[in-house]
């Protein structure tokens, strides 16, 4: 267990022995559902994986789904690549959907040469350079017309050649650049429980997700951290949804709205570009906008999530005590 993670437990074990165990659930597990790692072996019928865990096989049959920016055959997966695996409900060795190389760029275009973007996800992270395929250009277009610096961008795509090259985006860009936005005044009083976006990243950028434990983590980035307390102030603007100051380590009840599922999860990052994008789901109907967490690329698929949609609507629940 890392410092900070052990400064998290300790914090949250306190909120509990003084406020009650409601106010500080334990996280809940990540669902033996979903594995990460990378790509030793595939073919038709098999897929190898070397994990956190060590080695894992994974039967490939006539119901399994491959993604890798695109639906796609197990022929374009080649050793090296990083995949995310979901088992069937009932478990077991099959597996039901897989995921290769999932990538993601959210934040504000910074640079634009040709079909090439520089995006700035804020937080003092590094800049992720982001590629535009032609093939792929209709598509972002029509959600994303303005790939010009300053304008928010969101997309979903894989990892190849050091970028993130680009399928569909995940949210539709507002008609403004970000230092243009209107104000918004500060939502009406937080009252327990917000709805929401639930959205993805990855804590690991894809690297490494057998050696790294953030690749595998289950928690989430939140746009609306307490600057007290936090070495580096969460660089965030008004939310659309009314969030309440939070600390990492602090954990929350998150539900996916689409299909009924709950979890516990912890804070453990700052979620800056949640808070420029106001933005619905189209999943399952939702209208409620704004986004309340991000959650690691692990735990969005153990909820019910479809890492090339982006996003789910979802509840969030603050326990007694927090905010």
């Amino acid at each position: 267990m890392s410092v900070m993670a052990g400064q998290e437990s300790g914090r949250r074990r306190f909120t509990a022995e003084i406020l009650g165990p409601d106010a500080a659930p334990e996280p809940l597990p990540l669902s033996g559902r979903v594995a990460r790692g990378v790509v030793v072996d595939a073919t038709p019928s098999l897929l190898c994986l070397v994990t956190l865990r060590g080695e894992e096989r994974f039967l490939l049959d006539g119901r399994t789904t491959l993604w890798k920016g695109d639906e796609t055959a197990v022929s374009s997966l080649v050793c090296g690549d990083d995949a995310v695996v979901l088992r069937p409900p009932a478990g077991g060795p099959v597996a039901e959907r897989v995921w290769a190389q999932p990538a993601r760029a959210t934040g504000v275009i910074t640079e634009v040469d040709g079909h090439t973007l520089e995006i700035d996800p804020g937080h003092g992270r590094p800049r992720v350079p982001v590629v535009v395929p032609y093939r792929s250009s209709g598509r972002i277009g029509v959600r994303h017309p303005r790939l010009e610096p300053g304008y928010v961008f969101d997309a979903v795509g894989v990892w190849r050649e050091g970028a993130v090259w680009v399928t569909r985006p995940a949210t539709t860009q507002p008609p403004y650049p970000l230092h243009a936005a209107p104000y918004r005044p500060p939502a009406s009083r937080y009252s327990g429980t917000v709805t929401g976006i639930a959205t993805w990243y990855d804590p690991a950028f894809g690297r490494s997700p057998h050696l790294d434990e953030r690749a595998a983590a289950n928690g989430a980035a939140y746009p609306a951290l307490d600057p007290v307390g936090h070495t580096d102030a969460c660089d965030r603007r008004t939310s659309c949804v009314p969030l309440p100051l939070l600390s990492t380590g602090t954990t929350v009840r998150l539900r996916n709205d689409c299909t009924s599922e709950t979890t516990v999860v912890p804070l453990i990052d700052c979620a800056a570009a949640d808070s420029w994008i106001c933005d619905l789901c189209p999943a399952c109907g939702g209208q409620a906008a704004g986004r309340v967490v991000s959650l690691t690329v692990a735990g969005f698929v153990a909820l019910g999530g479809r890492l090339e949609e982006g996003c789910f609507n979802a509840t969030m629940t603050v326990p007694n005590g927090e905010g």
